[in-house]
């Protein structure tokens, strides 16, 4: 497939997607780590309430490190996969240590931290930090309606 076609497609696609979320527009690192893994494996319309009680409740990497760990759980209940609330609090108090309480502008860095694998590191990368660097899940990428790759 022509690569100038893909993105062609790929833009007018997105253009015409206009649903309002919360991290929309949002370029703090924390805040776009937070929406990718709460968005892991959950729908947008069910994860959108999460996201902002998670904001609201801990504004900053500093106050999701040191907040109690059955507080962060407490607030992921209905979620499901609680191994992602443990890696964010995980995640948090390491980016407090290693990091000096800023989430990493690297992508080596990104991966070594708990719940941060390939797609997420690359979408905080393009997000947050404006690097060009593609996010894809290649699974997605291969249900892909024939429709929406193929000229009409």
């Amino acid at each position: 497939m022509d690569q100038q076609f893909f993105t062609k497609q790929l833009l007018k696609w997105a253009k015409n997607i206009n649903r309002p979320m919360p991290w929309k527009g949002e370029k703090n690192p924390y805040y776009i780590w937070l929406s990718e893994i709460i968005l892991q494996q959950t729908r947008i319309a069910q994860g959108t309430p999460y996201y902002k009680a998670f904001v609201k409740t801990f504004p900053t990497v500093n106050e999701l490190a040191v907040a109690d760990e059955e507080v962060v759980l407490k607030l992921w209940q209905g979620l499901g996969y609680y191994s992602r609330a443990r890696n964010l609090k995980k995640t948090a108090r390491k980016i407090i240590s290693n990091f000096g309480g800023i989430l990493p502008s690297n992508i080596d860095d990104l991966k070594t931290l708990p719940g941060i694998g390939a797609y997420t590191s690359k979408a905080i990368m393009a997000i947050a930090f404006n690097k060009p660097i593609v996010p894809l899940d290649f699974q997605s990428v291969q249900n892909l309606s024939a429709s929406f790759l193929l000229p009409h």
